[in-house]
């Protein structure tokens, strides 16, 4: 399988997109514009405390305040907490812990207001986006995530991913980090940490070592709703989760982006610094790859199965339904339960898809075409269960139950992905009014004499719609060529799949947009 990670930038965000086996399976917004991340560890107050939920609101300078619950808190908040007053005191001016004594752990049934009161200062991590009117949930369990490693501060355990089955390679793990590892600092070893050589994972514990300094040197300093340690932007957490031999091309159409990508896998995988590639085309990058297409294909309610079936999908606050119809695959199999179990089959490895690539978390029902052998029931969930296992998100599933649903629960930690694919009406331009969009072919021509005969223009490119492509294309003797013997220069034209009907745009041989008045 390979893999390929698109990154689009502009002005407002970046768009990533992960293909495997060119389709596309995730893709992500950042907006620059956007504050709060996963991951990130903010210097926070107490504003209020909440007996009944054995929880409290606290302020980092979001819009909402924080939610922490007390499990949220973590066995060694108590160290974590007079780490903080003697930091920020100026009592502890070191990060290392090897001599800092621990705290007794915090009681697991025990209660918030015996641990916190209002306008105290604690140190949370985020470990949910603010999503709708809900604020960012918090955890005071503090860990710094690496390539191969996890670091915990305030802890000694070492614990190795379930996902590394061979027994000798866990132990061969454990025995390595355990040697290299400080005293008062837990580690979580990843999957990626597999096979991997005692250098690499000791240069990638370093890291996170450093990482912990500078967030010491920050708390230092810092004051309530201030950053302290920030996660990796998108692009960086993805390659630093994901980076395999599986990858095979970045490609980004930003300079900067180029170099600072370049220079992050130069770090974490010199190996692979090749693979980082610049775009220059002069077609958009999603456009070159076919992502655009893809996006608009698969955000729609409607989503259509490559064995002729189709999803809908409902959303609602509590859950999210996702319907499977069987549609012109009805007729096509030998028998009822065969086409059933076929479409079934086509839908589980999409819908798994469709989790990744619109983020969707919380609950999922879905809503399988009936089946009455039990044998298929117990393959369409291994099938499920199979397609979720490429997902980085933790998920669980119930089986199939006699009414044909199957009920997923998805990790949800960042606001679902919305893209809306339906068009503004080309016609009326969503007024209702009908407008002689027909002539818009006219006015290109029009403008296009305009910029060739007054402002002459030499090199034109015309970037248009799809059918105003196929339009001016189409036949040996086409609009294109008839310009050509006309204006003896040749117009370039470019089919954009993201270009509404009735809009289109003219661009010099710098790629300057020509303005027409």
């Amino acid at each position: 399988m390979s893999s390929e990670l698109i990154i689009n930038s502009s002005p407002s965000g970046t768009r990533i997109a992960l293909l495997e086996n060119k389709k596309l399976v995730e893709y992500h917004i950042e907006e620059h514009s956007k504050q709060f991340h996963v991951g990130d560890i903010y210097l926070g107050k107490v504003t209020k405390l909440l007996p009944g939920l054995n929880a409290s609101f606290i302020d980092i300078g979001s819009e909402r305040y924080g939610f922490l619950h007390y499990f949220d808190m973590g066995p060694q908040f108590r160290s974590l907490q007079k780490f903080i007053e003697y930091t920020l005191s100026g009592k502890n001016q070191s990060s290392n812990l090897e001599n800092f004594p621990l705290e007794r752990e915090i009681e697991k049934t025990g209660k918030m207001t015996e641990l916190l009161h209002k306008n105290q200062t604690v140190l949370v991590q985020i470990l949910k986006e603010p999503i709708s009117s809900k604020g960012p949930r918090l955890s005071c369990e503090i860990s710094i995530p690496g390539r191969f490693l996890v670091l915990v501060p305030f802890t000694n355990f070492i614990t190795i991913s379930k996902k590394i089955f061979e027994f000798e390679e866990r132990k061969r793990l454990k025995q390595v980090v355990s040697a290299i590892n400080k005293r008062n600092f837990g580690i979580i070893i990843r999957t990626l940490a597999e096979n991997k050589s005692v250098s690499e994972l000791e240069t990638d514990l370093k890291n996170l070592y450093q990482k912990w300094d500078e967030g010491v040197a920050n708390l230092q300093q810092a004051t309530s709703g201030n950053k302290v340690i920030g996660e990796l932007d998108r692009t960086s957490s993805i390659l630093r989760d994901m980076l395999n031999s599986d990858f095979d091309s970045i490609m980004t159409d930003d300079e900067e982006m180029f170099e600072d990508t370049k220079s992050f896998i130069h770090q974490i995988a010199p190996e692979k610094e090749n693979i980082v590639k610049l775009h220059n085309s002069k077609v958009k990058i999603f456009e070159s790859f076919g992502i655009e297409k893809q996006i608009k294909a698969s955000f729609g309610k409607s989503v259509v199965l490559p064995g002729g079936g189709y999803l809908i999908f409902e959303h609602t606050e509590a859950l999210h339904v996702i319907d499977v119809n069987s549609g012109v695959k009805s007729n096509s199999d030998d028998s009822q339960e065969l086409t059933a179990l076929n479409v079934n089959l086509d839908a589980a490895r999409e819908i798994a898809r469709q989790l990744r690539l619109r983020d969707i978390g919380g609950i999922i029902v879905v809503d399988f075409i009936d089946m009455k052998d039990p044998r298929n029931r117990h393959e369409l969930q291994n099938t499920m269960l199979n397609e979720l296992a490429k997902d980085r998100t933790q998920s669980k599933i119930l089986p199939v139950s006699k009414f044909g649903l199957m009920q997923i629960t998805r990790q949800r930690v960042r606001p679902e992905t919305f893209i809306k694919t339906a068009e503004v009406c080309p016609t009326c331009n969503g007024t209702g009014n009908i407008l002689p969009s027909i002539l818009i072919s006219d006015e290109i021509e029009n403008n296009l004499q305009h910029i060739l005969l007054e402002q002459n223009e030499k090199n034109l490119t015309l970037t248009i719609h799809p059918f105003l492509f196929a339009f001016f294309t189409s036949g040996w003797f086409s609009k294109q060529l008839r310009w050509f013997f006309h204006y003896f220069r040749w117009v370039k034209l470019v089919s954009d799949t993201s270009c509404p009907i009735n809009q289109y745009t003219f661009t010099n041989s710098k790629g300057e947009i020509i303005e027409v008045k």
